[in-house]
């Protein structure tokens, strides 16, 4: 049964250490003109992400994790407090720009698609991004291609937003960076195309505070294999 006084959107926004950008994030994504629901999971930070979060008040729903389990882990907690028919992904930092979260939501709001990713490879790859991002994206893009047969330009954006009903259906098992691909695969299976939208996009440096590692990418290309016959 539909909550008729649930809201349209949840916006999770999983944060570690993000003193410097996570209140002007908040600031902006509190300005987006859309019915929402925001959670902030935080993840165990060490500086002051909490205490700037949790002085928004009612605006905002605090989570807080007191060990830092990463990404994948502090989403699917936020997806447990989430009411939303539509779930979006927001980044803690500044390398995205909330004022195009409704591109990302209004197609599924509008019954036009379950799934839209923001790409940032529209009109090519941004010139901030390194060469070995570049390349694992290039990548990523060749593996869900090969494995699930879909073409997609950008399978690692964080601007992912799906109805939540779907996302439900999937029983996610990440931890860190490889929601991603755990997303990417398990859509497809449950026979969603995924609808792509350009979005804008400025990378940060690992000494900005970006945490993502070449690690990371093993573990994604994995995920894809592993999640390519799976069934809800």
């Amino acid at each position: 049964m539909v909550d008729p006084d649930a809201p349209d959107v949840t916006i999770l926004i999983p944060a570690k250490n993000e003193e410097d950008t996570i209140r002007e994030v908040l600031e902006r994504v509190l300005s987006v003109p859309l019915d929402k629901q925001v959670i902030v999971i935080e993840d165990g930070s060490s500086d002051r992400t909490a205490s700037i979060v949790a002085a928004f008040g009612d605006e905002v729903t605090l989570i807080r994790n007191e060990v830092s389990r990463g990404k994948g882990a502090a989403i699917r907690r936020g997806l447990s407090y989430a009411t939303g028919t539509v779930v979006v992904i927001q980044d803690a930092d500044l390398e995205y720009f909330p004022e195009e979260l409704p591109l990302l939501v209004e197609p599924i709001l509008a019954g036009q698609h379950g799934v839209v990713y923001g790409t940032r490879f529209s009109q090519g790859f941004p010139k901030s991004m390194a060469w070995p991002n570049r390349l694992v994206n290039r990548l990523l893009v060749w593996a869900v291609r090969l494995l699930f047969g879909m073409g997609i330009t950008d399978e690692a954006t964080c601007y992912k937003a799906l109805r939540r009903d779907l996302l439900d259906q999937m029983d996610l098992q990440c931890e860190r960076f490889e929601f991603c691909p755990e997303v990417t695969a398990k859509a497809i299976r449950l026979g969603e195309s995924i609808h792509e939208v350009p979005v804008r996009y400025e990378a940060r440096t690992k000494a900005a505070g970006k945490k993502i590692r070449w690690t990371d990418a093993p573990e994604a290309f994995w995920t894809l294999l592993r999640y390519r016959s799976w069934r809800p």
